[in-house]
């Protein structure tokens, strides 16, 4: 990593992990393969902030440790990459055993339990589908209705996500995702 740190993917220790290299990471990996409009990509770290907001629009009463999970949950992917949904299911079980043990040493490193609560592992998965939607009708081409099919109707309304839903440069998405972290983190 940047930082100097050395992360073993098989074994990865929470010690080796910060934050810095994770949102350096997130903001240069790109979302849907990179097939997005704009002049920038859209990032593993912008969508990370946007599954966050959107978990707070679901749950406003969700505290400290539940936001800084939502802001995390991709966060493996600083190291092993962003795959589409349907590469992961032909690779299997493997890839989500590495991507697991990786999470885990994160959430560890940041004070959270290494294995996320069921209820906060179901806000994730929905307000991870809620973003999927939102992304690809915005920006990767889809249609409401081919959306809607492969992602479910979302519960929330995209009004107050259009700032969240924009391809940026790299170095305003790795200061945005690091700031957001540093206000989860002293709540």
């Amino acid at each position: 990593m940047l930082s100097g740190r050395r992360l073993d993917l098989l074994d990865p220790s929470p010690l080796d992990i910060e934050i810095e290299d994770i949102a350096h990471g997130l903001a240069r990996v790109a979302r849907w393969n990179g097939q997005t409009l704009g002049p920038h990509i859209f990032s593993v770290a912008q969508h990370s902030l946007l599954v966050e907001k959107i978990a707070v629009e679901m749950a406003p009463s969700i505290g400290r440790a539940e936001r800084l999970f939502m802001l995390l949950h991709d966060a493996p992917e600083y190291v092993i990459g962003d795959m589409i949904s349907p590469f992961k299911a032909v690779i299997g079980d493997a890839y989500k055993s590495v991507e697991n043990r990786i999470l885990g040493a994160i959430l560890l490193r940041f004070s959270l339990p290494a294995t996320p609560a069921p209820a906060m592992a179901k806000l994730a998965k929905q307000a991870d589908r809620a973003a999927a939607f939102f992304e690809a009708v915005a920006l990767a081409g889809f249609t409401r209705s081919e959306a809607e099919r492969i992602f479910g109707r979302p519960a929330i309304s995209p009004q107050a996500l259009t700032d969240e839903i924009a391809p940026a440069p790299v170095e305003e998405t790795q200061a945005r995702f690091l700031a957001r972290f540093q206000e989860i983190d002293r709540l």
